[in-house]
C-alpha cells in the first residue's frame, strides 16, 4: 500500500515513520510513506501557502494554488481514488473506516493548518475529510499519524500474530478485555484464577464476558450498534445481574 502525505511541515514525520511496527512495514516495503512538502508548489517566492480569508475575520486559510499542485503531483504515483482531508469537521475515525482505507490501493492525506482549508480543495479533490476526535490540533500532522499507524497494523504482515489485531478493542465493535501478565500476584492483586487454569473454552468465555463489561461500564453508546450475537446477550444479562446483586439463573 502506499500512502502520501501532504504537509507543509515535512520534518514532523521522519521520526515517527522510522520506529516499532510501523517503521519495519515501511523497511519491509509492505507500506510505503511519501511526505510531500506542498510549500513545494507555491506559486511566489515566498512559498506561501496561506492567506487572509474572503470576509474577514482572525487567522489564515490554506491557498487553493498549492494544494491542487500537490495533489495533481501525485497522479502517476497514487490513484487519487481516496483523497483524504484532516480537518476538526472531518467524520470520526474509527477502526470500520481504518480497515476500509487499508483495503485500498493507495491514499492521500492533506493535512489541515491555520483556520482550514479553501474549501475548493475539498469541493475539487477531497473523497473524504476525517477527524480523530471532538477536539481542536495545530494541524493535520499528528492526525495524519494517528491514520496512517491504524491502517499500517491492519496490513497483512505487519503484526506478528494476527489474531493479536482480532482481538484489539474496537475490532468487533466493543472493547478488548483486560490483560495481565506476569508476575501473577503484585502487591496483593492477584491474576483472575481462570487465566491460570488452562482451560481454553473457559478463558475464551471470560474474556468475552470481561471485554463485554468493561464496554458497558466505559464505552456503553457502542453496545447500541454493536452485532451482539445470542451468547454476548446472555452474557450481558450476566453482568447485569452481578451488578445488582441478583442471583437469578
Amino acid at each position: 500500500m502506499r500512502i502520501d502525505i501532504l504537509t507543509i511541515f515535512p520534518e514532523m514525520f521522519a521520526a515517527p515513520l522510522a520506529a516499532g511496527l510501523l517503521g519495519k512495514a515501511i523497511e519491509n516495503g509492505i507500506v510505503e510513506v511519501v511526505v510531500t512538502d506542498i510549500r513545494d508548489f507555491a506559486t511566489d517566492v515566498h512559498r506561501s501557502v496561506d492567506d487572509a480569508p474572503f470576509g474577514g475575520g482572525p487567522g489564515m486559510v490554506m491557498k487553493c494554488e498549492p494544494l491542487f499542485g500537490a495533489v495533481e503531483s501525485l497522479r502517476e504515483t497514487n490513484s487519487l481514488e481516496r483523497v483524504v482531508l484532516l480537518a476538526p469537521a472531518g467524520r470520526p475515525l474509527t477502526q470500520d473506516l481504518a480497515k476500509d482505507l487499508a483495503a485500498a490501493p493507495d491514499l492521500v492525506l492533506i493535512c489541515g493548518r491555520y483556520e482550514g482549508v479553501d474549501e475548493r480543495v475539498y469541493e475539487a479533490l477531497c473523497t473524504d475529510a476525517l477527524s480523530i476526535g471532538d477536539y481542536v490540533l495545530s494541524g493535520g500532522e499528528f492526525a495524519a499519524l494517528v491514520v496512517v499507524d491504524a491502517i499500517g497494523r491492519l496490513l497483512p504482515g505487519v503484526v506478528g500474530d494476527p489474531e493479536s489485531v482480532e482481538t484489539d478493542s474496537f475490532y468487533e465493535g466493543i472493547l478488548g478485555a483486560p490483560q495481565f501478565t506476569r508476575p501473577a500476584e503484585f502487591r496483593g492483586r492477584a491474576v483472575p484464577e481462570v487465566l491460570r487454569n488452562g482451560d481454553h473454552a473457559a478463558i475464551e468465555r471470560y474474556r468475552r464476558k470481561e471485554a463485554l463489561r468493561m464496554t458497558r461500564a466505559r464505552r456503553p453508546e457502542l453496545l447500541a450498534e454493536a452485532a451482539l450475537s445470542d451468547q454476548d446477550k446472555k452474557l450481558l444479562r450476566e453482568i447485569d445481574r452481578e451488578a445488582s446483586g441478583s442471583s437469578e439463573s
